[in-house]
């Protein structure tokens, strides 16, 4: 990939991350003219193939989860996929598997700090009233550590 499309891959993860960790959704807008410029780029360098195949392999699993468990993973993260996968693809075989593997690791340790926060906010908390405040559940937005994982494995392929 060239660096001025890779540094466009960049700014696209990090606007997409910031308004899934505050919002908690990605937008189509953004997923789908995401999608559509790996894409084209993926066309004008000869790797059209190795995009679809990549987005493919990638949003099943996302979409599979996401039919069976729609709170586990939203629609968004399914789309997003579509874009991740194909541009880790385009990347090589080996950055495909490293950020298919390292977004749900990425997620699962960031809600594994979170629920140990709201556990230790629990056993400090002096008032009843801020036990009672601490949040039982919380959502931990996936898109931010698909797109973590994604430029970081490209950046190491």
């Amino acid at each position: 990939m060239t660096t001025a499309a890779f540094c466009c891959l960049i700014a696209w993860c990090l606007l997409l991350g910031v308004i899934d960790v505050h919002a908690r959704r990605l937008p189509n807008a953004l997923t789908g003219v995401g999608a559509a410029a790996v894409f084209l780029f993926a066309a004008s360098t000869g790797e059209l193939g190795t995009a679809v195949i990549g987005a493919a392999l990638l949003t099943m699993p996302y979409l599979v989860t996401h039919l069976l468990s729609p709170a586990a993973l939203g629609a968004g993260d399914v789309k997003l996929a579509v874009a991740l996968g194909a541009a880790a693809a385009i990347a090589g075989p080996p950055a495909w598997a490293w950020a298919a593997v390292t977004a749900p690791l990425l997620t699962a340790a960031a809600a594994v700090v979170m629920l140990g926060g709201d556990r230790l906010r629990v056993v400090l908390a002096r008032d009843s009233r801020e036990v009672r405040a601490a949040p039982s559940r919380r959502l931990v937005p996936h898109g931010p550590a698909m797109c973590l994982a994604t430029v970081t494995a490209m950046v190491l392929a």
